[in-house]
């Protein structure tokens, strides 16, 4: 005892004046005088003081020394220590800690005496003698967070000063600084202050010591002293825990369930955690409030946040810290759940409910929170986890991207625990939401569809990931998706609830109770439910096709890693129809897209490297891109195909067949010598690229060699042919034996044939004389037996010019002449012993005929001086037809004849084909020949039959067209006529063939080539079509960007077949090709706006608002000055006209709002990008006005007039085209129209009337719904063409699809970019159905669940317990009936007095200004 009274003494209590005392009380320990200096520094002549009282007061604290403890004031009270004195000095110090940048000594005495002044609260009879202060108590309890030195950094803020001042050398003045608080200043100045400070590791040290000290005893002042009726003391408890639970890092994981004393604590997490058990225990309060404070405080560490006074929270950076934080707050949490089950349970659900309200976007955060949810949703009974993922559920349709994003996140992952069996304790109307399947079907598969391209995305991403848990659930549910036995989704939980959200300007954290699910229907949910009703029900792997052509690029990406994991697992087959869905889209315009399609394809090839099918679809997926325009992608396949192909080939002695990349790698080249033979080309460019590498070594070369007998042979000719070009080393014997064997024997494989000829071509250079001449005798002798397929001829006489080339050229054209010339002669006598003989033709072998031919026109074009007029004359015999077409009498000639020297014969189509290519060979070498033919060319493709015949035709032409541009493009419109073609193979030759010639310029966009390239768009085959879109966009219009602009006009004449006008639709044609081209006419009026929607798709905003004006003077002012007659054509001019200007694709793009599914951002960037957007559009909507009322206004006027004397039924497209323009000025209808004031009132009724009659039709269209449970519109794709059909649809006023909104659903990013200029790869054409076929109730018809149909207004929570208990304890016949209620309003509310419509018609309102005047 004496030692405490000389430990007392050292604080010099005594010489302390009272009025110093008083004064300090007076304050309320808001603010000390200076205590006299002397004294002061007499107190602090032995640093250790207030540790040195601590130490000797602190065995009178503990429970064991129950006298002693009662007789402590005692002893205080006979040796003159005052309580009131002794915490009057004690505050002086703690508030001395408190100023700007305090010195070590300041807060190392400021701690201690604050750990001195809670020991003291702990002694029983402080609160009598007047110790306990609730002021001194709360700032004893802020003193660890202040006295750290914090991490704010003066330099960076002095920065941010000097920057707001702006560059003076620039001239620029940078944004002024944001505006703060007093308060905030004065943290700012103390920081910065703050900053000034050096402390030493040893300083930090100390300080960490005596912020350890202060927590114990604040530690075991709450074992015993009671905050129930302190809730401020309470909140800076808990501020302080949590704050110190992220203090430092933790050796080790935490244990909560060890009953340790506090001086066994070492760390302060540790400390921190047991002071929030503490809070949590019975003694600080009987209700749920204090547990209430911990949980708040918590979240934010779960979460990952800081909060901050008068703010909002903010994110902590991503580290190590941070998270071990956070799996320490769950791992506390869980264990306070598990010792108060019943007290924590609704608590923990409001905990849950607030980690998903407060869920940023990002996709870090979301993954942690997602991890966090789940391992806190484990701890819930049965009954309370169906009730919470029903709340999820309806949370997943929220408006707000990030929480039907982390909707997803928290399904997967609780995908990834077992699912649970029902028990007794769950309502039946709640067991459905216990299963796997539920999360699967409901929450995955049902965002498919959503309106934003980032959940989509996601939703199918986690689609993919669910095949790959370790869970068979989850697969088993994936399945059912695709079996034709689910066609249907769940249908519970599908009442439209909105989240309630918080205030905009609301900065302070939201109050911690429970998020109550209203009655409320979202203002987006009837747009985002007409994309997911017209989506339902649809063919899932159809609907798959959809997502791959997405508009955005990571839904693209998502929708591919789906594929591949239902390809993967063997959810859909393996059929080349999906399988190309996957290859298709290595041909993307995204380059991550093509990659993420390689990648795709890798996955699969390593999964499933047996399968042909998927071999084939790697091959057609990732050679072609080796020549992407793009380098990496590039890069990418080649990657691929030395990962998969080069590094498994070993020599004949190395392979092992068990060996699977080995296998796969010979699989493939097998499967490029036969039913992949066309990737040939894109194979060589990769070998082309790797021969300067030098990855092919004499050992690879020789392993290969080792090879080329056997059943691997022609796999191994296939690469030999690829790389003996570039090879350093190769072995010719071995190849020259395999040659000899290959002549002497029948040709059993083409391809391999072809590969050896071409290996053999490829090593000529270096062989001796003798050697060659063996290899050319054997070449002519293999020639003229007639024996050899097409191909190995073309390929023998390629490689007889490899052996024949020189250096003297003379002796290269000797070599083929002789040689050439030679099998020319040959092919001569054979035609003159079939043609010239009378019995020849009659038995004819069609098969030697042909090879006769075609060794013909190969030999022919290396030595055209062996080539006679005979052979001229006998190739042009077979093209005679068989007979004569008889002509009328008094009809025409035509203008060419086949010249027919000979009988007419009956030679098969195959030989009349081969025919024609030869013939167009020898016409390569004769230009007098050509002169002669061109027109017998020309005159096949009008008058000829068959197919292959005119197909060859085409190819001949147009290589002439390249050897003879200047004569043979006065035939293009020919050729051009051809794309009307009946045939499909035809039109799609003759469309390559063209864009080829266009490309490379030897053809100009002359005549009627355009407007017939345009029809092409409306070909009948979707194939076609899409090419043809292929070819216009991604070819022909970047090397002529205005060619849609120049055009555009002159189709509405041509289309039309409009000839009236003295400028435009002039170019000559014949009637066939008039009516061939036509697409005049009610009944072609889809496929004319379907031409005209895709131009103007392709319009930049420039020729968009000149293209406005054009339309108005060269047509509309065409009828008002009387140029052009208002007759019936006339009138199908003007309507196609004014439904072009009324089209959505004509407003420019400045001046329309936000794609459909974009979500608003938040950022800076983003917020100065709209700004200017906002700008951009005020001044380009005054630009449009202006000549709105110059160019367009006068002439409307003028010809409204004109058509109303003419009671013309072109008003009603006039009208509509006026109703969709002025949206724009809704506002300014009677200032523009000032000078027409009946047509002012005109156009203002019709738009009220039009806003009233749509307000109707949404209204009536959901009453159909809720009705009749199914959508049916129309699928034979005879949709409204333009704005005026849609008005005689619905009414006078309802005639224009601009004033809708933006395609809904969405569009493919290029349904045309799919396929490769040679039409290799066939592109997907979306035919997109729109029945829906509902289970549902009647309220949720016509809405996918995907629908995101709530949104979060305000966050007003319920005292207690969550609603969702309430929720849950209702039955199945409880939850069906209140689901069946629509809408009502509540008994307090007023109903809404119905809307007065100010509309007059024109005539009262014309009569009504009469009688004023």
């Amino acid at each position: 005892m004496m030692e405490l009274i000389r430990a007392f003494q050292l604080l010099k209590l005594n010489s302390v004046s009272k009025a110093w005392v008083d004064a300090v009380w007076d304050f309320e320990f808001t603010h000390t005088d200076p205590l006299d200096p002397v004294l002061e520094e007499e107190i602090k002549e032995n640093p250790d003081v207030f540790k040195t009282v601590y130490m000797q007061l602190l065995p009178f604290s503990t429970d064991d020394n129950d006298d002693n403890t009662q007789s402590i004031w005692v002893v205080f009270g006979e040796n003159g220590v005052s309580p009131k004195a002794l915490v009057a000095v004690l505050s002086y110090f703690i508030l001395s800690a408190k100023v700007k940048s305090p010195s070590l000594e300041q807060r190392q005495c400021g701690l201690q005496a604050a750990s001195l002044y809670l020991l003291l609260l702990k002694i029983p009879g402080s609160v009598a003698n007047k110790v306990y202060h609730q002021i001194l108590f709360d700032t004893c309890l802020n003193m660890p967070l202040k006295c750290w030195p914090q991490d704010s950094g003066k330099k960076r803020k002095k920065d941010s000063v000097k920057s707001s001042q702006g560059d003076p050398k620039s001239g620029k003045r940078s944004k002024p600084p944001k505006k703060v608080s007093e308060e905030m200043e004065i943290d700012g100045d103390e920081d910065d202050e703050e900053e000034a400070m050096y402390f030493s590791a040893q300083d930090l040290l100390k300080i960490r010591e005596d912020i350890v000290m202060l927590v114990r005893a604040l530690l075991r002042l709450l074992e015993k002293f009671s905050l129930k009726d302190k809730p401020q003391s309470t909140d800076s408890c808990v501020q302080l825990f949590t704050e110190l639970t992220n203090f430092e890092p933790v050796i080790g994981d935490l244990s909560f369930s060890q009953e340790r004393n506090v001086d066994q604590l070492e760390s302060l997490p540790e400390l921190a955690y047991h002071g929030l058990g503490i809070l949590c225990s019975a003694i600080h309060g009987e209700g749920d409030e204090c547990r209430r404070r911990v949980f708040r405080k918590l979240l934010y560490v779960i979460l990952m946040m800081k909060t901050q006074e008068r703010s909002k929270p903010c994110l902590l950076a991503s580290s190590q810290a941070v998270h071990s934080a956070r799996d320490q707050a769950i791992r506390f949490i869980s264990h306070i759940v598990d010792e108060q089950r019943e007290a924590t349970l609704p608590l923990l659900r409001i905990l849950v409910q607030h980690i998903c309200h407060q869920m940023v976007e990002k996709s870090e955060y979301r993954t942690s929170g997602a991890q966090a949810v789940g391992k806190l949703m484990a701890k819930m009974p049965c009954q309370d986890y169906a009730a919470l993922v029903k709340w999820i559920h309806n949370y997943s349709r929220n408006n707000k991207v990030a929480f039907r994003m982390f909707a997803l996140d928290v399904a997967m992952v609780l995908l990834e625990q077992d699912e649970r069996d029902v028990d007794d304790t769950v309502d039946p109307g709640l067991a459905v939401y216990l299963s796997h399947r539920f999360l699967v079907h409901n929450i995955v598969y049902g965002h498919r569809n959503d309106v934003s391209p980032s959940v989509r995305g996601h939703a199918l991403h986690c689609l993919a990931q669910c095949l790959e848990l370790r869970s068979q659930n989850a697969t088993k549910c994936v399945h059912e998706l695709f079996s034709n036995s689910s066609q249907t989704m769940l249908e519970t939980g599908r009442s439209e609830h909105t989240l309630k959200r918080g205030e905009t300007g609301q900065k302070t954290a939201m109050t911690f109770r429970t998020i109550e699910l209203t009655k409320h229907k979202s203002i987006t949910t009837t747009r985002r439910s007409d994309i997911s009703a017209s989506l339902q029900n649809d063919d899932t792997v159809t609907l798959f096709k959809k997502h791959v052509s997405d508009p955005k690029t990571n839904a693209r990406k998502s929708a591919l890693e789906t594929v591949m994991s239902l390809l993967k697992h063997g959810v859909i087959s393996c059929s080349a129809e999906n399988l190309s869905i996957l290859s298709d889209r290595c041909r993307d315009p995204a380059v991550s897209v093509k990659k993420k399609a390689m990648q795709c394809l890798m996955d699969l090839l390593a999964a499933l490297s047996d399968n042909v099918d998927v071999q084939e679809a790697w091959l057609r997926g990732v050679l072609p891109a080796v020549i992407d325009s793009e380098s990496s992608v590039q890069e990418k396949a080649l990657e691929c195909l030395d990962l998969v192909i080069l590094t498994h080939i070993k020599s004949q002695g190395k392979y092992h067949h068990n060996d699977t990349s080995q296998r796969l790698a010979w699989d493939l080249l097998g499967l490029m010598c036969e039913k992949c033979e066309d990737l040939s080309r894109y194979f060589s460019k990769a070998f082309s690229v790797w021969s300067p590498q030098q990855k092919f070594t004499p050992a690879f070369v020789n392993g290969l060699l080792s090879h080329t007998e056997g059943e691997r042979a022609a796999a191994a000719w296939l690469l030999l042919a690829k790389i003996a070009s570039c090879s350093p080393k190769l072995n010719y014997s071995t190849v020259l034996e395999t040659w000899e064997k290959t002549v002497s024997s029948p040709v059993t494989s083409v391809s391999m044939t072809c590969h050896i000829l071409s290996v053999m071509g490829d090593i000529s250079s270096n062989l001796n004389e003798d050697t060659k001449s063996r290899v050319v005798d054997d070449l002519i002798g293999w020639l003229k037996t007639f024996s050899l397929p097409l191909e190995v001829i073309s390929s023998c006489v390629d490689t007889l010019l490899r052996f024949g080339k020189s250096e003297n050229a003379q002796d290269t054209l000797r070599f083929l002449d002789r040689f050439c010339g030679e099998l020319v002669s040959i092919c001569e006598a054979y035609l003159s012993s079939v043609i010239l003989n009378e019995n020849g033709a009659e038995n004819i072998n069609v098969d030697l005929l042909v090879k006769h031919l075609f060794t013909l026109g190969v030999a022919s074009l290396h030595c055209p001086s062996k080539v006679g007029k005979r052979i001229f004359l006998l190739v042009q015999s077979i093209l005679t037809p068989s007979e004569q077409q008889g002509h009328a009498e008094g009809d025409e000639l035509p203008a060419s004849q086949p010249l027919s020297q000979f009988k007419p014969n009956s030679m098969p189509t195959v030989v009349r084909a081969h025919a024609v290519i030869a013939l167009g060979k020898l016409c390569l070498q004769h230009e007098e020949l050509m002169l002669k033919y061109l027109p017998v060319f020309a005159r096949e493709l009008e008058v000829g039959t068959e197919l292959a015949v005119r197909s060859n035709v085409v190819v001949v032409m147009c290589d002439l067209c390249v050897r003879y541009t200047n004569t043979v493009s006065r035939y293009i419109p020919n050729i051009s006529a051809c794309l009307r073609d009946k045939e499909p193979i035809v039109r799609e030759q003759t469309l390559i063939m063209l864009t080829n010639l266009l490309q490379e310029e030897y053809v100009k966009w002359k005549g009627a080539l355009f407007f017939r390239f345009a029809v092409v768009l409306v070909d009948p085959d979707p194939t076609i079509a899409d090419l043809c879109e292929y070819c216009l966009v991604d070819l022909l219009l970047k090397k002529s960007p205005l060619m849609f602009s120049q055009h555009f006009i002159e189709c509405i004449f041509h289309f039309n077949s409009y000839e009236k006008h003295k400028k435009y639709n002039k170019f000559p044609q014949s009637e066939s090709e008039k009516s061939r081209f036509s697409l005049k006419g009610p009944q072609n009026q889809g496929k004319r706006f379907r031409i005209y929607k895709f131009l103007l798709k392709n319009f930049t905003d420039e020729q968009r608002f000149n293209i406005t004006t054009k339309l108005c003077q060269d047509i509309l002012a065409s009828f008002v000055d009387s140029d052009l007659p208002l007759d019936s054509d006339g009138s199908e001019l003007l309507a196609d006209t004014f439904d072009v200007l009324s089209l959505k694709e004509m407003k420019l793009t400045a001046m329309s709002g936000p794609a459909a599914g974009e979500e608003p951002q938040e950022d800076e960037m983003a917020m100065a990008k709209a700004v200017l957007q906002v700008a951009q559009k005020k001044l380009v909507s005054q630009v449009q006005k202006r000549n709105f009322v110059e160019n367009v206004i006068p002439i409307v006027i003028s010809l409204k007039n004109m058509l109303e004397e003419h009671h013309s039924p072109v008003i009603k497209h006039l009208m509509a085209y006026l109703q969709v323009t002025m949206q724009d000025f809704r506002s300014e209808v009677k200032e523009l129209f000032a000078g027409d004031e009946q047509l002012a009132a005109e156009v203002e009724y019709n738009l009220k009337h039009f806003e009233k009659q749509k307000q109707q039709q949404e209204e009536q269209q959901m009453e159909k719904q809720l009705a009749s449970f199914t959508l049916s519109p129309n699928r034979n794709g005879n949709t409204v063409a333009s704005p005026a059909q849609a008005a005689n649809q619905s009414g006078f006023d309802t005639r224009t699809q601009a004033t809708k909104g933006p395609a809904q659903t969405p569009k493919s990013a290029d349904a045309l970019r799919r396929r490769t200029f040679a039409g290799m790869v066939t592109p997907i054409r979306r035919h997109p159905s729109l029945t829906v076929i509902s289970t549902g109730r009647a309220k949720q018809a016509g809405r996918a669940i995907s629908t995101p149909q709530v949104s979060i207004n305000e966050v007003t929570f319920g005292e207690q317990v969550s609603a969702i208990c309430s929720e849950s304890g209702k039955g199945n016949k409880d939850v069906e009936e209140e689901e069946s209620i629509l809408h009502l309003m509540s008994p307090e509310q007023q109903k809404p007095v119905p809307r007065q419509w100010n509309v007059e018609s024109p005539l009262v309102q014309k009569t009504r200004t009469r009688k004023r005047l």
